[in-house]
């Protein structure tokens, strides 16, 4: 299990690389910055400590609960562009649902429970800070 905090950009195909060998299902996702309402960029501020500690707390939580062999936790945080990568995640189990599972609680957990504070940036600069969604906090009613 890994989980990386971190500012620059990552190589989701050499982050990969021998994951999840042995395992008989492998999901990843990824996601990105939209450009929604021209979106310029999301800046990420996060406790460093804390956030590392957290994001591991809740991969180790998916490594239990779904039987993983392996996981994978990467987020980014500072200036990220539109259509730039901002996290990934990754699951290995033996089973695909295992795997599939794992990666929907992971993720669904990431957008409403890490403790990352996200402001919106648009061509005029800074619109203020993303509330939580409620079809996001809906998500977290099926784990």
């Amino acid at each position: 299990m890994r989980v990386l905090v971190q500012p620059e950009p990552f190589d989701a195909a050499a982050l990969l690389d021998g994951f999840g060998a042995g395992a008989g299902a492998v999901v990843t996702f990824t996601g990105l910055v939209r450009a929604d309402d021209g979106l310029v960029a999301l800046e990420l501020e996060h406790y460093p400590g804390m956030t590392e500690a957290a994001l591991t707390q809740h991969a180790q939580a998916a490594m239990d609960r779904f039987a993983l062999t392996d996981a994978l936790v990467v987020h980014r945080h500072g200036r990220i562009a539109a259509g730039e990568p901002i996290m990934m995640v990754a699951t290995a189990a033996p089973h695909r649902r295992a795997a599939f599972d794992a990666a929907d609680f992971l993720m669904d957990w990431l957008k409403s429970r890490a403790p990352f504070w996200k402001r919106e940036i648009g061509p005029e600069g800074p619109r203020g800070w993303v509330a939580a969604k409620a079809e996001d906090e809906a998500a977290l009613d099926r784990w």
